[in-house]
């Protein structure tokens, strides 16, 4: 990690933080953030596979909450089977579950990696900056328990994983879905699209399936019309775009020998 602080940018922190995040969007009037010193929020660049904690240590807790600004995603993934627990990406945050606020306490897993899967942008919120909101601001305090819920909702979609992998695949996509459409994030505009930058690695080892599997299901998924993606065609492009999210719902909840699409029984 390295800091990306400058006088200009830190003088922009509050606006960015009330215009390009989830968590404090709107807040411009509040006191707490209007009278806040921007110095104390830090912005910082976080490097690809490069650890930014590790989450969940006993009697250990971290010192900010992290608002992602751009780039991304940031995951956390469980050991010893390396899978992804969670993705964040911009206007979302990361941390909330390491900090001694709201249900934080009470919400605690086994270590796991927190690292930035690509170059990514945050703000760094001091604990006690967060804890002032929580306890002040209604609105941040609904706010920042959604939080909670959608990494506990994430993993639930996770847990419905089968080893069928158009379902697998679909759960992963379905997850995100709704993560991104209760932030706020997605869609934009009037058609209901959801745009993720998601590699074939990341989908790979959040439903643990194969690398070569997760081609073809994308593929299946792209003939169906559920997707298009030129992730087949160039490797380098790891956008993925869902153009009909609610016709993935059958593929989410299907079970073996349902779907056509896909040739192996």
């Amino acid at each position: 990690m390295a800091k990306a602080k400058s006088p200009s940018l830190a003088s922009k922190t509050i606006e960015t933080l009330t215009t390009q995040s989830f968590l404090f969007q709107g807040l411009g009037q509040d006191p707490l953030l209007s009278d806040l010193d921007p110095d104390l929020l830090v912005t910082e660049k976080l490097y690809s596979n490069r650890p930014v904690y590790t989450a969940f240590r006993p009697h250990t807790w971290q010192e900010h909450l992290y608002v992602v600004i751009d780039g991304g995603p940031v995951i956390m993934r469980s050991t010893p089977l390396d899978r992804v627990m969670a993705l964040t990406y911009p206007g979302g945050c990361f941390g909330m579950r390491s900090l001694p606020v709201g249900v934080g306490a009470a919400t605690r897993a086994f270590p796991s990696l927190v690292e930035a899967y690509k170059t990514t942008n945050v703000i760094k919120v001091p604990v006690t900056v967060v804890q002032d909101f929580y306890n002040h601001n209604e609105t941040f305090r609904d706010r920042y328990t959604l939080l909670f819920e959608l990494r506990e909702k994430f993993q639930y979609h996770l847990l419905n994983c089968s080893t069928y992998p158009p379902q697998a695949v679909a759960a992963v996509l379905r997850g995100l879905i709704f993560q991104e459409r209760s932030l706020g994030a997605q869609p934009q505009g009037d058609q209901p699209e959801y745009v993720f930058d998601l590699p074939i690695d990341l989908i790979a080892r959040a439903c643990q399936l194969n690398h070569r599997t997760v081609e073809q299901v994308l593929k299946g998924l792209t003939k169906a019309g559920y997707l298009k993606t030129d992730k087949l065609a160039d490797s380098a492009n790891d956008l993925v775009k869902v153009v009909d999210p609610e016709g993935l719902k059958e593929v989410y909840g299907a079970t073996r020998d349902k779907v056509s699409w896909w040739p192996l029984k």
